[in-house]
């Protein structure tokens, strides 16, 4: 199998768009079709309560014909148009699709963070995970996600093999971020998340990119918006991951990031997996 998960900043801004953003957002999509994966994940839609538009079904269906979509949104009392994911899958598949809640603080589980797919013999499931947020106001609460976080996937672990993607907005080392020592209480790189992330792999889970290459630097799937060189420069941090139960990591054949060129903000991240 091929999958395919990617932090898309406004699946809306993506498809309609005629800004220099956009047309760099559909050169990835060009990519994505060339690609031909079983299933792709999307993070952070941005869409409404009511999900894509007709417009948007309409352009979807253009890039890929031959998939399914499955969309979960934010809905109040959650932030419109907030967070968000989908997935694309071949029409041939047929999995169950599910839209779990882990009874996460505030308004978590409104903001369309989760989806799972259930197959005959393994799971697929996407998460985009909360931001700790400017000055860490939402760290206390991220931590309880990522404890209950790990437990829904341990869980869906002891039914099946588990193939687990998103933007789970973590650096686990230092390794995984360009600059660490400037960002030792940035959201993303505080040693409570980082923890929260142990803590996720101690559950029995892999991450696929570094189970295949090692210890290898510079390497990242997230470049600030907010400079104009972070990407030329390739200061960036590691912050999606494709995991697997750590029973079938060895049959991981490909986990690393598809280049999105001068698109800043996130990369696609590919598995191939031999199941």
């Amino acid at each position: 199998m091929k999958l395919i998960s990617w932090n898309i900043d406004s699946l809306n801004a993506a498809l309609t768009s005629d800004s220099s953003r956009a047309l760099l957002s559909r050169a990835v999509i060009d990519i994505l079709v060339n690609e031909d994966a079983d299933i792709i994940a999307i993070q952070e839609t941005k869409l409404s309560s009511k999900g894509p538009t007709k417009k948007h079904l309409e352009i979807l269906l253009e890039y890929f014909p031959n998939y399914v979509n499955v969309w979960r949104s934010s809905e109040e009392p959650a932030r419109k148009g907030y967070a968000g994911t989908m997935f694309l899958y071949k029409k041939e598949l047929n999995p169950i699709v599910t839209f779990p809640t882990i009874d996460a603080p505030t308004t978590m589980d409104l903001e369309g963070r989760m989806i799972t797919l259930e197959f005959d013999d393994f799971f697929v499931t996407q998460v985009y995970t909360p931001n700790a947020g400017d000055g860490l106001k939402r760290l206390d609460d991220r931590q309880i996600w990522d404890a209950k976080y790990a437990s829904y996937l341990a869980e869906l672990d002891k039914q099946k093999p588990v193939l687990a993607t998103g933007d789970y907005n973590v650096a686990h080392k230092e390794i995984d971020l360009a600059n660490p020592n400037s960002n030792r209480r940035s959201p993303g790189f505080t040693d409570e998340e980082r923890q929260g992330f142990t803590n996720l792999l101690n559950h029995g889970f892999t991450d696929t990119f570094r189970h295949i290459h090692g210890d290898i630097p510079n390497v990242y799937s997230w470049w600030a918006q907010r400079s104009k060189t972070s990407k030329i420069n390739n200061t960036g941090w590691r912050i999606d991951y494709w995991l697997t139960s750590d029973r079938i990591a060895d049959k991981v054949t490909k986990s690393e990031m598809i280049s999105s060129g001068e698109r800043q903000d996130h990369t696609p991240i590919i598995l191939e997996i031999d199941l």
